[in-house]
């Protein structure tokens, strides 16, 4: 199996596991019918049990969300909640600031670095106080 193409990652990066899917039956004393997603439609749906792992509950997979105002394209307008971080880059002939920023309906780790006076153009809100 070395080399070979498996779930869209070939070499040392493709998952060893992916998961966690719905066990529907046991077809056989060491084989097990699984409830795939549509995106894996290519792959056999029954597995040995040595190809599976038991799947540890942790309370960090779990997460609330707010339900999105959604536009007639599907779409949705992203704003900002407030400003978590500022750096400066320093080029040979000038100096460019830079902000992180949390954005609504994404999490801590999701905020992005954007040009400090684009954000003071568009959102001067966030910058008062």
């Amino acid at each position: 199996m070395k080399g070979i193409l498996r779930f869209s990652r070939k070499g040392k990066l493709s998952p060893r596991f992916i998961g966690p899917f719905e066990v529907l039956e046991q077809v056989g004393p060491v084989a097990y019918h699984l409830a795939l997603p549509p995106t894996l439609s290519s792959v056999h749906n029954v597995f040995h049990v040595s190809m599976l792992k038991k799947y540890v509950a942790d309370p960090s997979h779990i997460f609330d969300y707010e339900p999105l105002q959604l536009n007639d394209n599907l779409s949705y307008k992203e704003k900002p909640i407030k400003i978590l971080a500022r750096e400066v880059k320093t080029l040979p002939h000038r100096e460019i600031a830079f902000v992180k920023v949390l954005w609504q309906n994404h999490q801590f780790r999701e905020a992005t670095w954007e040009r400090e006076d684009e954000m003071k153009a568009q959102y001067p809100e966030l910058f008062q106080g």
